[in-house]
């Protein structure tokens, strides 16, 4: 039997924890196995706490790989909960013996590409940007975690299928919900109803983004995608001295007025010494069929030339060249999936507003990785 113990062990080493996205064997959660001459597989696996909520996951995934082992003909899971000390101990191991309370995103040495997705003012569709942004990323293969940073009008758990989602607890330390490929976390997650209003400055806002960025275990990403609330207050100069090695997209819509404000947004990351990788011009036209020509043409509804104007003159104020990354097209379908919380570039891939933003994600995830620009932590001695 010990063959098939061996085989068992191996196969459990293939189930992954879909809240930490690691082999539960890694994380120490398979307390025993044991096979008897009968074949009948006894395994016990410890949850990380009581009631976790993807319990039924974990069960179904465990019974499906040991069931597939040769030489098992049943399976008996039991399912128990971790000891304070197991608790500890996993903690230790996922940070990796980083610190608790550093971000790990500041690291000199961190891959991860922090992107802050900002916008001058609200209503330009700087959410929807980023939930499809990150979706498109994450189907490219690459890990992605999404940090709603508006913490007055967070609005990503909706748009994400997760409104009434609650992340799980370890000791102190956060687990992001995933989603559809995607790790998340918002304030709303945390909120005690739906209901509740969020009302805080100074002090109480910077200890939040702390703990979204120091407690949340976000594992090994390619990228965290930062939802920003929009204008230029106390959410983004707490960003930008927590991560200095941030990038920021702008997004802003054609009209003149929109155009100005998000101009402060990339003046903003500036100031705070992060680079402004680009402009997203959202809701930029229409695309209306004529009904006497049968042609598709493009309707200006709020006018044109807002994004470029953007990039125009960030280029000229921060001496580097700012592109326009996209012009995304308005369409009832971007609006629509964020109501049903199933991002439009996950149900439509062909849609043109789709494309234009996969095409941002093929920028970045293509982009080589470099140390040019960055803040490595060192100080010039004589």
């Amino acid at each position: 039997m010990s063959s098939v113990i061996s085989a068992v062990n191996e196969a459990l080493a293939t189930v992954i924890d879909p809240e930490i996205r690691r082999p539960i064997t890694e994380l120490g959660m398979v307390d025993s196995v044991a096979v008897s001459e009968e074949g009948v597989a006894d395994v016990t696996v410890l949850l990380t706490i009581a009631g976790c909520p993807l319990q039924s996951t974990i069960e179904a995934d465990v019974t499906a790989a040991v069931q597939e082992v040769a030489g098992v003909t049943a399976v008996n899971l039991t399912l128990g909960t971790m000891t304070d000390e197991q608790r500890a101990e996993l903690k230790k191991n996922l940070r990796g013996g980083i610190e608790e309370r550093e971000i790990p995103f500041s690291r000199p040495e961190s891959h991860t590409q922090v992107i802050l997705v900002a916008s001058g003012k609200g209503g330009v569709g700087k959410s929807s940007v980023t939930v499809n942004l990150a979706m498109a990323l994450a189907a490219r293969g690459k890990q992605v975690g999404v940090l709603d940073a508006d913490i007055y009008g967070h609005s990503i758990p909706p748009m994400l299928g997760l409104a009434d989602a609650v992340p799980t607890v370890v000791d102190g330390m956060i687990l992001p919900v995933p989603s559809m490929g995607l790790t998340v976390i918002s304030i709303g997650m945390l909120k005690g109803s739906r209901d509740q209003v969020i009302a805080w400055r100074g002090p109480i806002l910077d200890r939040a983004l702390q703990q979204f960025l120091a407690d949340v275990y976000w594992g090994d990403l390619d990228f965290l995608l930062v939802d920003l609330p929009p204008g230029t207050g106390d959410v983004a100069l707490s960003l930008g001295q927590k991560l200095p090695n941030a990038e920021v997209i702008v997004v802003t819509t054609p009209q003149q007025a929109s155009a100005e404000v998000a101009e402060r947004a990339g003046t903003m990351a500036s100031m705070l010494e992060q680079k402004v990788m680009g402009v997203i011009e959202n809701m930029a036209y229409l695309q209306v069929v004529c009904p006497d020509c049968g042609s598709t043409h493009r309707v200006n509804v709020f006018g044109e030339g807002g994004g470029e104007a953007v990039a125009q003159t960030l280029t000229e104020r921060l001496g580097y060249t700012v592109p326009l990354l996209a012009e995304v097209p308005m369409d009832p379908a971007m609006a629509a999936g964020g109501d049903v919380g199933v991002p439009l570039i996950a149900t439509e891939p062909g849609n043109p507003s789709s494309l234009a933003l996969d095409g941002v994600a093929e920028l970045l995830a293509t982009r080589r990785f470099s140390l040019a620009g960055r803040k490595l932590g060192l100080t010039p001695v004589n």
